[in-house]
């Protein structure tokens, strides 16, 4: 990954070696170590300079890391340690950090686990931060399970395809808009162009749940209609995920033009177990449009669309479904009206009105 983006940006690499006990006992078990025992402080932050020996640190200069820097810390200083090191490197720095339990205390761009399908013993560290990974990557000592050009380097940092399918929901009426909020401009381009441009790098496959392919089509996509339009966005979804390849759906309404990517690979990550996964601001106030549902919930949507049904949430009752519970003030922000699109713009121009 070094050297394949390293001539694009500054990359930094870093590797954390925690230490569980006060009395700098070595945390692998050894007796004979003194990376632990000469630990002065909370933590000691050190920048490889040699290139040549095969260390990891060193490995990671010689691929083409502008800096390294290896940390001892304290685990129970970890968090004093990270915002040192974050320091050190500034805000903007992009950088490979080898470390599970890093993961504790800090929420990275993209945190990815390696794992021998052969090994059955998992280290305590590992086991500690599993259920925040965003891709368990298997390697039998010889061969990946994943292809490396999923991953990319973007302005925001790293990205990587999931194993999923992204349906941009684009077919509804916009009746209190009064025209296809889809197709406004926000900075020069269509509200949707900007919803694909953001999740682009994030998954495999990409659809459009629309009846208008011509006025959609201009983004390359497949364009998916309603099975039997006049249903509602509880038919758009269903029958996107009918064509969808993978079993998990991010669906995302085309009037959400800044994606909480965070919350995204959240969603995901939690979907295990569960035939959806949805935000909530209260028991009754969802976002069904920014929400994950695995194909587990087809027979049971069509079910309700044969019965008449057309509200998405009426689906929640009779499935099990993960809530993630949100803040009024991170609460998605979609555009319903023109004074909704005039605020967001905040351009006239632009807007065209």
């Amino acid at each position: 990954m070094l050297r394949r983006f390293a001539g694009e940006r500054d990359i930094f690499g870093v590797k954390i070696t925690p230490i569980d006990k006060g009395d700098r006992d070595c945390p692998h078990g050894r007796t004979d170590c003194d990376v632990c025992a000469t630990l002065k402080g909370n933590f000691e932050i050190a920048e490889e300079t040699d290139p040549i020996p095969q260390k990891d640190t060193c490995k990671s200069l010689a691929a083409g890391a502008k800096h390294v820097f290896w940390m001892r810390v304290l685990k129970v200083h970890l968090r004093q340690g990270a915002a040192a090191l974050l320091d050190k490197m500034g805000p903007a720095a992009i950088c490979i950090c080898e470390s599970n339990s890093l993961r504790t205390v800090i929420e990275p761009g993209l945190f990815v686990m390696v794992k021998n399908p052969g090994v059955d013993d998992i280290k305590p560290s590992s086991e500690e931060v599993a259920r925040h990974v965003d891709r368990l990557i298997l390697f039998d000592g010889n061969n990946f399970d994943i292809d490396f050009d999923d991953f990319a380097l973007t302005e925001n940092g790293w990205t990587l395809k999931m194993d999923a399918t992204a349906i941009i929901m684009a077919g509804g009426d916009s009746r209190r808009m009064g025209c296809d909020k889809s197709m406004l401009p926000i900075g020069g381009k269509p509200m949707i162009q900007h919803v694909y441009e953001q999740i682009r790098p994030w998954f495999k496959e990409i659809l459009i749940s629309s009846n208008d392919a011509p006025a959609h089509g201009f983004l390359g996509l497949p364009i998916v209609p309603d099975r039997q339009k006049g249903h509602g966005p509880l038919m758009g979804i269903a029958s996107a995920m009918e064509a969808s390849t993978y079993d998990r759906n991010f669906v995302i309404a085309c009037d959400i033009p800044s994606l909480d990517t965070s919350l995204m690979l959240k969603m995901l990550r939690e979907s295990a177990g569960f035939d959806a996964v949805v935000p909530r601001l209260t028991k009754s106030k969802y976002e069904p449009l920014f929400a994950v549902y695995r194909k587990s919930m087809i027979g049971t949507i069509n079910d309700l669309l044969t019965a008449g049904e057309r509200k998405v949430d009426r689906i929640y009752d009779l499935c099990k479904i993960k809530y993630i519970d949100l803040a009024q003030d991170n609460f998605l922000d979609n555009i319903n009206t023109m004074q909704d699109y005039r605020e967001l713009s905040g351009n006239k121009k632009d807007i065209g009105v």
